[in-house]
């Protein structure tokens, strides 16, 4: 896909901004998780770093970001999910297994794993204008649709999400695990191509 200004690809430079938008999205969640794996170190440096691999979900080659007055506003983040269901191992993180098992109930579609604005750009249309490039990407890559999850908490992105076609399909219920993020369910939303 061709991106014109104002949306522009992620690059290497752009990790903290990612690794700020990730956390966004995740209510905390993120932070949480490095703080976690940053044993008392920089947990912002462990976000930096998992934005700037070449490889993973949670990477700047997934990454669009859509720029206002020279700043980044908001970001994009998604890929296409596997065709079949993703076996869970038993060493996966407590706290991601509902998620892997939402998104087991998705196979092929892309998946929309982040979509988040900084505060202060919320409102201006800038999570619309996203969520048609993910149409567009969903479509170059022949998905089998959209997916994206969300918490049961966050009323104002789910409309947002059902105003551009997404329906929910599923729900697990978190297990928190010390974060003390919204909500008491991860929704599941799909949209039809």
């Amino acid at each position: 896909m061709h991106l014109k200004p104002p949306l522009r690809p992620a690059t290497p430079a752009d990790a903290q901004t990612l690794a700020e938008l990730v956390n966004f999205a995740s209510e905390g969640m993120a932070l949480h998780l490095w703080s976690t794996a940053a044993a008392g170190g920089d947990a912002w440096e462990i976000g930096r770093q998992r934005a700037s691999r070449e490889t993973g979900g949670f990477s700047y080659h997934n990454a669009v970001l859509l720029e206002q007055e020279d700043r980044i506003a908001a970001g994009l983040i998604g890929y296409l999910l596997p065709s079949r269901p993703q076996p869970i191992p038993p060493d996966m993180a407590a706290m991601f297994v509902p998620l892997q098992e939402l998104e087991n109930l998705a196979p092929g579609t892309w998946y929309v794993n982040v979509l988040a604005a900084y505060p202060e750009q919320r409102g201006k249309g800038h999570g619309t204008r996203l969520l048609a490039v993910a149409d567009s990407l969903a479509a170059e890559a022949n998905a089998a649709g959209l997916s994206i999850i969300v918490s049961d908490a966050n009323t104002g992105a789910r409309q947002l999400y059902e105003r551009c076609g997404y329906r929910e399909t599923a729900r697990r219920r978190k297990i928190k695990d010390g974060w003390a993020g919204p909500g008491k369910e991860w929704v599941l939303l799909v949209k039809q191509p």
